[in-house]
């Protein structure tokens, strides 16, 4: 089969060109634009384009399949061409549909902590040697790309995201894998300008959940309001399974987990994270791996890449990098680090840098979220406000939204690297979030300070 990805650089994009390149398919694509690691990993299979921009004479009638990433625009010459000749065009989601649909399809979905969650179980299940087809949001260890395709598999595991699907489908990309089981692991509003209101959001988590097949399982979190409502509303006919944060307690820095056999000691930490642990657990055992089973196996678990990872350790000083810029997983991010690390500073350092995070609107929904850290910080560059073309946002606007008057606020690079190295670690924890750089942050550097 011929398959023709426009815009092929995407993560997600360039991790689904290679696990069809394995599948045995014959791969090409285009992008204007493409980054590391995309750029060393296309390169390694072959499949670099040869120069970057968009070409109408690469879209050919021989081709089986165009796959349109987000990158894409609606006027892209080569997706105009393929319309011209009538080639069958999916979206991301819709070709995962298309590798998965007489499979068992196992979607996770929530406003945070999918990712981590998807992780979790494909850990799991990689311990005990069980193989399924996949997709998840972060390169993890052992696994060798972010998406896994093969004919023989009985189980694909989706990370269920809530964004658009491609530029001519405006359909969130989770609304299209139907799944055999599902998760929904919390809501809270993000993506505003794709879903303008609260209440339109939560309303794609409505729809999520209808179209769970019949007789299908849903895994809920019941300490989310808004998802226990949905759950018990629906009336879809479905098997229903609530999970609740498990107990657990935190000794000398180290979390030890409640388990039926005793305590046992763990690598991840937060609230948050136990709560993504129980849903985990769900999902496993709706899979085949016994509760004793799980817990071997979860035991080894450190985390997704960028999700509260270590950077950098000495005796008196950690550091981590963490994905979170939305307020709700600031706050949990924010939390689960003070928790762990009760007798040490935890300097927390946000970025906003999301279409979302510097609306100003928007921004009175971060209110508290840097409380727990003994000084926070934000950063932000008005070039990011001016490229996503939003209304100016000020240092008083920032300071008034978090409600606390000691917020330190840059929009220098240089000057927030020259705070961060003169800022004395001693007995401290450094958590840098952010789904950026905080404009060339070399992070690599920052290990070198400790």
């Amino acid at each position: 089969m011929r398959v023709h990805f426009i815009a092929i650089g995407g993560s997600a994009m360039h991790n689904l060109a290679i696990a069809l390149h394995q599948k045995g398919y014959q791969v090409s694509g285009s992008d204007d634009a493409i980054f590391e690691p995309s750029k060393s990993r296309l390169e390694r299979h072959g499949l670099l384009p040869n120069e970057l921009g968009w070409f109408a004479e690469r879209i050919t009638s021989d081709l089986d399949a165009i796959i349109l990433g987000m990158h894409a625009k609606q006027d892209n010459v080569e997706l105009l061409k393929a319309q011209e000749l009538g080639l069958t065009i999916y979206s991301y989601p819709e070709f995962l549909y298309e590798q998965s649909k007489n499979k068992t399809r196992v979607v996770i979905g929530g406003s945070h902590g999918k990712t981590t969650i998807t992780s979790m179980i494909l850990h799991v299940l990689h311990y005990h040697e069980k193989e399924v087809d996949y997709m998840v949001g972060a390169q993890l260890d052992g696994f060798d790309t972010m998406v896994h395709l093969t004919e023989e598999n009985d189980f694909m595991v989706l990370e269920g995201d809530e964004y658009l699907s491609s530029p001519i489908d405006r359909r969130p990309k989770f609304h299209l894998y139907q799944p055999n089981i599902a998760l929904v692991s919390g809501i809270a509003w993000d993506h505003i300008n794709v879903f303008p209101t609260y209440e339109n959001y939560v309303k794609q988590f409505e729809v999520f959940m209808s179209s769970i097949v019949n007789g299908g399982a849903l895994v809920y979190n019941e300490e989310d309001n808004e998802v226990k409502n949905l759950a018990e509303q629906t009336e879809n006919p479905i098997r229903k399974f609530a999970y609740t944060t498990p107990k657990y307690r935190i000794e000398n820095g180290k979390t030890m987990l409640d388990t039926p056999e005793g305590e046992m000691p763990i690598e991840i930490f937060g609230g948050h994270n136990l709560s993504n642990l129980a849903g985990a657990k769900w999902i496993c055992q709706h899979m085949g791996i016994d509760e004793d089973d799980f817990y071997e196996a979860i035991a080894s678990f450190k985390g997704a890449s960028k999700r509260l990872e270590k950077i950098a350790e000495n005796q008196t000083t950690v550091a981590y990098k963490d994905f979170a810029h939305s307020p709700s997983k600031v706050k949990a991010t924010t939390t689960a680090v003070k928790e762990q690390y009760k007798d040490r500073n935890v300097i927390a350092c946000l970025e906003l840098h999301t279409y979302s995070s510097l609306n100003a609107e928007f921004l009175k929904e971060y209110e508290g979220a840097l409380n727990a850290a003994d000084k926070a910080v934000v950063f932000y560059s008005p070039d990011a406000v001016k490229i996503k073309q939003l209304e100016e946002v000020s240092a008083d606007q920032i300071e008034k939204a978090f409600n606390r008057k000691d917020l330190l606020i840059y929009t220098n690079p240089e000057e927030f690297q020259h705070y961060l190295k003169q800022e004395n670690f001693s007995n401290a924890v450094l958590l840098l979030m952010s789904s950026g750089n905080y404009g060339g942050l070399n992070f690599d550097e920052v290990k070198s300070w400790f």
